[in-house]
């Protein structure tokens, strides 16, 4: 890519939402995933440029408020667990919500169902760091 190009992609990421730009990152890893040979590295198993173990930060608990609707409790728990990969909790939180918005699941089982499987995923990444 050559400077000019990567001066305007870079002032147009500049200018989105925060959540937008982590949308790009994460899209852009996709596109990169797709690459024949490509992998990325293990998750939270060593830092890549010192190959030194990554320490995995502990969960900032936030309170759920009352009557919380399934998409907030998304943005909360996406909050609590920054540390887990947006792309790797996208195939579970999106049937969740699918259950909950188009087979009528009670939303406050889909939350207590995202909190589980963010609570395990985090369990995960924590054994897999040590």
């Amino acid at each position: 890519m050559d400077d000019e190009r990567k001066k305007v992609l870079l002032e147009t990421l500049e200018k989105l939402s925060p959540t937008d730009q982590s949308a790009v990152a994460s899209f852009a890893e996709f596109l990169l995933g797709r690459e024949p040979g490509f992998s990325f590295p293990a998750q939270g198993s060593t830092d890549p440029v010192r190959d030194e173990p990554v320490e995995i930060p502990e969960p900032e608990h936030i309170q759920a408020p009352e009557n919380e609707r399934v998409v907030a409790a998304l943005k909360r728990l996406s909050k609590t667990y920054p540390m887990l990969g947006k792309n790797k909790m996208l195939g579970v939180t999106s049937d969740l919500m699918t259950q909950h918005v188009l087979h009528g699941r009670e939303a406050s089982e889909v939350i207590a169902e995202l909190e589980r499987v963010f609570q395990e995923a985090y369990e995960t990444l924590k054994q897999d760091s040590d």
